[in-house]
């Protein structure tokens, strides 16, 4: 799917809203936890689950006839239709205000902040921000902005920026394995159909990259995670983070940490500790 990116048409988007509902369930919590490295446990009602359950709950549910070549809906419903194929979550910003519980019956309103175009080393790149607002029965949990970017597809491999030099060694540092598992059960748990996590041939052959993707969303999880733990279970108060290049499966990852005078900067790094997402936590 490649059209005339008309911006003008793009930016009456701008503005809307939807809602959605869905439950906090201990099914949920147990299989996010196992996904996030987490003793998995028996979770009950009341209890806190991760810190980004709310990208699990209430996902868009599209049939199979609706669904575009990249296992994504059909764009021009909530989201703008936008005609450039390739999709990515670029980064973000999210707050944590109280945690979801067990139990929690939560609702999302969400609402397109902003379209833009820019051109870049890629070619156009179309970015549509949203916001979105989570709340449980005990009020407001979670204010964030999600930095979606789209851009052309090519015959071959997709250019990439010049790779940043390794960062300083951590102060804090966990390796794992990317494994086809892994982002396979974390597509399961958020719904998400897109093919880059899941299907080499689709990946490989249509849009030209050398593996699976990791997801952004996984990868903004762990380094949530990691910086909770590194404060006695607490949250940052917010979080600013924007994917750096893509991390794909079959290698070692590492996800870390380093303090600052005012919060800590965290990233996740591939098997060569070269960044794929960076991260500025402050509490």
């Amino acid at each position: 799917m490649t059209g005339k990116l008309d911006i003008d048409h793009l930016q009456q988007w701008i503005g809307r809203s939807e809602e959605a509902t869905d439950i906090v369930t201990a099914q949920l919590v147990k299989g996010l936890r196992a996904t996030l490295f987490q003793e998995v446990g028996e979770p009950r009602t009341g209890d806190a689950a991760p810190f980004t359950v709310h990208w699990c709950l209430a996902q868009p549910v599209f049939p199979m006839s609706m669904l575009g070549p990249d296992g994504h809906p059909t764009r021009g419903g909530f989201l703008p239709p936008v005609p450039l194929p390739r999709r990515m979550w670029a980064g973000g910003e999210i707050e944590f205000l109280q945690p979801l519980r067990v139990g929690d019956e939560s609702t999302r309103t969400s609402r397109i902040a902003d379209v833009q175009v820019k051109s870049g080393s890629t070619g156009t790149l179309c970015f549509v921000s949203v916001e979105h607002s989570i709340s449980s029965p005990r009020g407001v949990a979670i204010r964030e902005r999600q930095d979606i970017v789209y851009r052309e597809m090519t015959a071959n491999a997709p250019a990439t920026a010049k790779a940043p030099p390794p960062p300083p060694n951590a102060q804090h540092r966990e390796t794992h394995v990317s494994d086809p598992v892994l982002l396979f059960r974390y597509s399961a748990l958020t719904f998400n159909g897109h093919r880059i996590h899941y299907d080499r041939d689709y990946v490989t052959e249509v849009e030209g990259y050398p593996g699976l993707i990791f997801h952004g969303p996984l990868q903004a999880a762990l380094i949530i995670e990691m910086a909770a733990k590194l404060r006695s279970g607490k949250p940052p108060q917010k979080l600013t983070y924007r994917g750096v290049q893509p991390l794909f499966a079959g290698s070692e990852f590492s996800i870390n940490a380093s303090e600052t005078a005012d919060g800590m900067e965290l990233w996740t790094a591939n098997a060569e500790r070269q960044p794929t997402m960076k991260g500025t936590a402050v509490w």
